[in-house]
């Protein structure tokens, strides 16, 4: 990335993986600065992929940034596991702040290829300062395990909705402890602090329509279509 411009490096202090969009607000942020082997200074910060991307924005880097890239995350984000993870809701913080953002995800849980997620992620970044996104727009990118010269091209795909086979172990606590806690404030049980949001008008509904699919129609996005081509021929 350094051949594209100034880099800055900002992430969590440890894994963060399949934290989804969550941010830190009952405990203090702390930042160290930290020196990389290739002589970048960079910022450990001890809460989530998203307050990393807060703070870099907001407060620890002198100038906005003009792109963000999250990752290379270790084994791909399809489908369901777009919601849980941290490399992702990075990317979101970031566009959300207004950033062009880019997610790179590598198809792999051990032996990965870095390189050849590492270059396709500077073609993408390339094209993406070059061209810009479109508004409220981000890629997510899943990279092959592969050698970069048997990836044969790029396509644009819509989110799936597969999602892992979950299986629970349930054991009885050795202490035999309660694990849980009592009731909460009236005030709490009614849905949060009263400050947490505004209050809709009474007599009025607010209904707000969410799904798990987070993808704009590639179909209709030309821009996004062109922009993925042009990386593949970069």
């Amino acid at each position: 990335m350094a051949k594209l411009g100034q880099v800055s490096v900002v992430a969590p202090d440890a894994e963060r993986s399949a934290v989804g969009h969550a941010i830190t607000t009952l405990t203090p942020l702390r930042v160290k600065e930290v020196a990389l082997e290739d002589g970048l200074l960079g910022f450990a910060v001890n809460g989530t992929p998203a307050d990393s991307v807060k703070l870099a924005v907001g407060a620890l880097l002198k100038q906005r940034p003009d792109l963000v890239v999250s990752g290379i995350n270790l084994g791909p984000n399809t489908a369901t596991n777009v919601i849980y993870s941290g490399t992702v809701s990075a990317a979101t913080e970031a566009r959300i702040l207004g950033v062009p953002s880019i997610a790179i995800s590598i198809g792999a849980y051990k032996d990965p290829l870095w390189a050849t997620a590492a270059g396709f992620a500077i073609q993408v970044a390339e094209q993406v300062l070059a061209r810009g996104l479109p508004p409220k727009v981000l890629l997510n990118v899943n990279v092959p395990n592969l050698p970069a010269a048997e990836v044969k091209g790029v396509k644009v795909t819509r989110q799936g909705d597969s999602a892992y086979e979950e299986r629970f172990d349930i054991r009885a606590d050795p202490r035999a402890l309660l694990l849980g806690g009592g009731n909460l404030p009236d005030e709490r049980r009614r849905g949060g602090h009263r400050r947490a949001r505004p209050r809709p008008r009474l007599g009025q509904r607010h209904p707000g329509l969410l799904r798990p699919d987070r993808l704009r129609t590639a179909g209709r996005d030309r821009a996004v279509v062109r922009l993925a081509r042009m990386s593949a021929t970069a």
